[in-house]
């Protein structure tokens, strides 16, 4: 192909809302523009390693069995309903309505639709396991967009949906799903972290997320130094440690007067002593819980509904307070995790003096019976420690767990920082920040239970299939791509997905020169080699420096002075050699697969 004859509308000025090498040079080397705020074109050698990346995914899903579909991008807004997932997802999901007045859905994730479709062809046990996949257009409707199509709010996403009789046909395509992802981000020339991952809105009880190391990452990593573990944040956990004080469990409960002293930092200096020997209470708001509360105390009140006719009932509100050793966090995704919530956040002050009937500051959890407690381990196993008394300016010391108060609940909701313990191997752990590529789920019942999915086994028995899903978004995929391989002067493309193979720049198109490129494009586009012809009247430094900006990984330079040889260069490369034009063909198809690793 010929640069005059496709659209490249290359920049030289950075656009000022792209703070990030994958937004800026995406602009730059015209690949990318943007229509509004979050909704962002592919134009042609976009589209092109674009199309490079969906081919990488589409052959490992086919080399898994994988069947690939295409479902509609507007769903029913009755199979959400069906699921429950039309009143728990929140204000991302776009909700239309058509001339009729139904409702209908922009489709975030295609759970919903692809077990509708397979609820009504699913009949018997011989069928399964079946996994499809599809590789399509997702809306969310992102509050604050941004880094180009990193954070965007029309992508594309391949996910894939699995269902099986039972957990270990689920695990075997789990563990296949997983070792493809492997594979895909490796032939895309990308390091990926694997880490354990909370599952959040889409349920289930197993997931693993894929991650890239960035510093504009959206998640907080854990790793180990000495082994392979790996965790987001959200799911991380740690050795149990010590509060490393002296701890005298014979002695009493007693209530001591602390003026003026809401804070753990204001305890600390009063009573001369370390945050690690209070216990911290909060008060939380939970919103659309699963978990059962009827032996929760101060919960006998509370009303269930159901969101769907075959999903869970939940509580549509329930508060709790939850106790954490003083020096560390509550881990709000782990906390809903436990209560099955759909969200888990700080009840406000007015709450917070209703449930405890004393002012912010001095909540605690001796005598508190309005609403269910919840420890974390550090707590339970505290024998001397300070924690507020429910009464304004009084708290209680040497305050024993089991002896003077009894949670409802322990449970981890602590979040794991840099320095804490590994928790398979003891090691510290350190933190990264990264970007999440790939998710994969094990969902269980979720949405088959939820959806009617039936089936007969082998003894005529009606069943529920078991179910997986796993995503990869190929927007961030492409970006994650250009933020591991670029230099101040542009693009750097893995072989394997740029959008040409070669650049061939003639110095002059005309006479000899466009003799010797028309030979060598002929020669080149019979071995299956894309390249890209720099035809414009332009000079040769323009020539090169767009080269270099979109980043095709091999330049040939043919000028009068060289011939009858060539010149070549690697993008990554710094050394310039010369090629005798008859082989320069057979030289470039070997690089080409040289760097694809083929």
């Amino acid at each position: 192909m010929k640069f005059s004859e496709i659209f490249i509308p290359t920049l030289r000025e950075v656009p000022a809302d792209a703070v990030i090498a994958s937004h800026r040079l995406m602009f730059r080397a015209g690949m990318l523009r943007k229509l509004a705020n979050g909704l962002f074109a592919y134009l042609p050698l976009g589209l092109r390693a674009f199309r490079k990346v969906e081919r990488i995914i589409r052959e490992e899903m086919d080399a898994v069995g994988c069947l690939e579909i295409k479902p509609t991008v507007i769903t029913p807004g009755e199979l959400w309903k069906e699921s429950g997932r039309w009143e728990t997802m929140g204000e991302s999901m776009l909700r239309v309505k058509n001339r009729a007045g139904a409702d209908f859905v922009v489709s975030p994730t295609a759970e919903e639709a692809v077990t509708s479709i397979v609820r009504d062809e699913l009949s018997s046990y011989k069928q399964l396991p079946l996994s499809v996949y599809q590789i399509n257009t997702k809306y969310r409707d992102e509050i604050r967009p941004r880094y180009g199509v990193m954070r965007a709010r029309e992508f594309t996403m391949k996910d894939a949906y699995s269902y099986h009789r039972d957990e270990d046909s689920l695990d075997n395509t789990y563990q296949a799903m997983g070792a493809a992802y492997r594979r895909i981000f490796k032939r895309c020339g990308l390091t990926v972290i694997p880490v354990r991952a909370d599952s959040g809105a889409m349920g289930g009880a197993n997931s693993e997320e894929f991650m890239v190391e960035s510093d504009i990452g959206d998640n907080t990593l854990l790793l180990c130094k000495s082994c392979d573990y790996a965790a987001n944040v959200e799911k991380a956990g740690c050795q149990p440690d010590s509060p490393n004080f002296p701890q005298n469990a014979a002695l009493k409960m007693e209530k001591i007067s602390t003026p003026h002293t809401k804070t753990i930092v204001e305890l600390c200096e009063f009573l001369k002593t370390d945050a690690r020997s209070f216990i911290k209470t909060l008060v939380y708001r939970a919103v659309n819980v699963e978990r059962d509360l009827s032996d929760a105390p101060g919960c006998a009140g509370l009303k269930k509904r159901r969101v769907a006719p075959g999903a869970p009932e939940v509580y549509d509100e329930a508060f709790f307070a939850v106790c954490i050793r003083g020096d560390l966090d509550v881990n709000e995704v782990k906390l809903a995790a436990i209560l099955k919530a759909g969200d888990a956040s700080l009840a406000c002050d007015a709450d917070v003096v209703r449930i405890t009937g004393a002012p912010v500051g001095f909540a605690g959890p001796v005598g508190l019976s309005t609403v269910p407690v919840i420890a974390d381990p550090t707590v339970a196993a505290m024998r001397d420690a300070v924690t507020g008394a429910l009464e304004a300016d009084f708290h209680y010391a040497h305050v024993a767990v089991g002896r003077d108060w009894t949670p409802w609940l322990t449970a981890d909701i602590r979040t794991v920082k840099a320095g804490d313990h590994c928790p398979v191997c003891g090691s510290e752990l350190y933190e990264k920040k990264g970007n999440e590529l790939g998710h994969i789920f094990k969902l269980g019942y979720k949405y088959t239970k939820a959806m009617n999915v039936r089936y007969l086994d082998e003894n005529g028995a009606s069943q529920i299939p078991v179910m997986g899903t796993y995503g990869i978004g190929v927007d961030r995929t492409l970006a994650s791509i250009i933020e591991e391989y670029h230099d101040d002067a542009g693009i750097v493309w893995p072989m394997s997905v740029a959008p040409f193979h070669v650049v061939v720049i003639p110095i002059k198109y005309e006479g000899k020169i466009k003799e010797a490129v028309d030979i060598l494009a002929m020669e080149l586009e019979k071995r299956g080699v894309e390249f890209l012809i720099d035809d414009r009247n332009e000079r040769p430094g323009v020539k090169f420096n767009d080269a270099d900006l979109i980043g095709v990984p091999l330049r040939v330079v043919v000028s009068e002075k060289n011939l009858p040889n060539i010149e070549m260069k690697l993008r990554k490369g710094k050394n310039v050699f010369l090629v005798e034009i008859p082989e320069a063909a057979q030289r470039i198809v070997a690089m080409a697969y040289s760097e694809a690793g083929k």
